[in-house]
């Protein structure tokens, strides 16, 4: 490509790194691509034919998200290749929660200065987490903003899309008391809450490094564990059981994403000895001496997502969630009541 500005390059913007990068991605995309895909990389926009068999009336469905302050954990441990499945993660997982099933993805990178080799890094965390959601990487942009980012950092955001038949969107309202809630365990702490781990933990490169033998590795091996991606396991459970809603646990975590599914009327009672709590949130608790109310209203606490089923279909759902990789428990049951989460 005959294209190139040397008084651009003088102001902190390299066009030609630009294309260095999307020749180096362009290995890693080729990875997630699916039968709908109809358009490369390098145009103007993503082109994508959906499948609409079975699909007798489609909705899309879409959600956007970003990594947050977890980037700074990849920045101290110079580690770029797991962000990107972050950044799909919490994306696919909350269009999932009303029954969609992922097709596209695309992506949005903003650095300080383009090293092209890191770019190429952090797009192939991108297409792996495409890969396992069955999304197609269908484009995405990476700006140089020099004065704006310092140079050896960057943000990352994405953009999903996904269709589901509008006779088999979730719906929450035919929730009744006795219904049982279902976790579905986290692989840590996800993406969200990093603001406050960041503080506890002071993290610098020397705190990364320490290795904790509750964790069995490091804090930062720990903390940059990519979020896990439930999108199989849904579909499946989709196929087994009649789901009657899905609750992704972000930030805010139980005390404000659960409520998010729940009818007015209806609140979920957890034991707390039924949650299984992750070492990490352990040492964040302890390290920080934050009370246990504030680590559940922030925190996944190691549970990903909730499912509500009928408890007649309890345990063919736990069955359908185990067989496609992930682990799942009984969490707790609906109660008439409207105070959202009660964990006693």
């Amino acid at each position: 490509m005959n294209s190139y500005s040397n008084s651009y390059k003088e102001a902190g913007v390299d066009v030609t790194a630009g294309y260095k990068a999307v020749e180096l991605m362009k290995q890693y995309v080729a990875r997630t691509m699916t039968s709908g895909v109809l358009s490369g990389l390098g145009g103007f926009g993503g082109l994508f034919e959906l499948d609409m068999t079975g699909i007798s009336k489609p909705v899309l469905v879409s959600g956007t998200d970003g990594v947050g302050t977890k980037l700074k954990i990849a920045f101290l441990m110079d580690k770029h290749d797991t962000v990107g499945i972050d950044c799909v993660a919490m994306c696919v997982n909350d269009i999932i929660c009303c029954g969609a099933k992922p097709q596209f993805f695309l992506d949005y990178i903003a650095v300080g200065k383009n090293y092209p080799e890191k770019i190429a890094k952090i797009v192939s965390g991108v297409a792996e987490g495409c890969v396992q959601s069955g999304a197609a990487l269908i484009g995405g942009e990476t700006a140089e903003m020099p004065g704006f980012y310092p140079v050896d950092e960057y943000d990352l955001a994405g953009f999903a899309v996904g269709v589901v038949d509008k006779d088999k969107i979730l719906k929450p309202d035919t929730q009744k008391a006795g219904d049982v809630m279902i976790a579905i365990k986290s692989s840590g702490v996800h993406s969200n809450g990093f603001s406050l781990v960041r503080k506890v933990f002071t993290v610098n490169e020397s705190n990364l490094a320490r290795h904790y033998s509750d964790l069995g590795t490091t804090l930062g091996n720990v903390l940059l564990t990519p979020t896990k991606i439930y999108v199989k396991a849904v579909m499946k459970l989709l196929d087994s059981v009649k789901v009657k809603s899905i609750s992704h646990i972000t930030g805010g975590g139980f005390y404000e994403n659960i409520p998010r599914s729940l009818p007015d009327g209806l609140s979920a009672k957890i034991e707390r000895k039924a949650v299984q709590v992750l070492p990490i949130f352990d040492l964040i608790a302890q390290t920080g001496n934050i009370p246990e109310r504030d680590m559940f209203n922030t925190f996944n606490m190691g549970v990903g997502m909730t499912v509500v089923v009928d408890k007649n279909d309890a345990d063919k759902a736990i069955s359908a969630i185990n067989s496609a990789g992930e682990e799942a428990y009984v969490l707790g049951e609906l109660v008439e009541g409207d105070y959202g989460v009660v964990i006693c």
